[in-house]
């Protein structure tokens, strides 16, 4: 008895699905790229879809062996990033890797504050000429005359 013949009638679109995602990623981005140019040209909502999976997936950052280069926005841990801190094998690298992640991480918490700090003092600045600009406009009282 073949795997094929032993597969549920419906697990059976899952396999195609499967099977064509599976022969678009061994064509490399080209591929994706084309079948989400297709997907519109046919019914909008089809390369909608397409360009979502490929969003959610990574397929933009396919290579054409259809293993997927790092793109300048995947690994970045930080808001709402995926982390993409796996072993690689080498604890050397994995733990250098780690520390300066850490580093970083911690230069943009600095950075941050330091920001936050400029735009309080920018903003206490314009506050405080505000407040002396107005002093300057302000009428005499009246009834305190000399």
């Amino acid at each position: 008895m073949t795997p094929a013949a032993t597969v549920s009638p419906a697990a059976a679109p899952m396999g195609a699905l499967s099977r064509a995602e599976a022969w678009l990623d061994a064509r490399g981005k080209g591929a994706w790229i084309a079948a989400m140019i297709l997907g519109f040209i046919a019914f909008w909502p089809v390369g909608l879809a397409l360009v979502l999976y490929m969003s959610l997936t990574g397929k933009w950052a396919l290579r054409r062996d259809g293993s997927v280069r790092m793109g300048r926005w995947q690994g970045c841990a930080g808001r709402g990033g995926v982390s993409m801190r796996r072993s690689t094998g080498n604890a050397a690298f994995d733990a250098y890797r780690d520390d300066t992640i850490r580093k970083l991480e911690e230069e943009s918490q600095a950075f941050e504050e330091f920001l936050q700090r400029l735009r309080e003092a920018k903003d206490k600045a314009e506050f405080d000429q505000f407040m002396k600009d107005r002093e300057d406009r302000a009428p005499e009282p009246k009834g305190t005359e000399a």
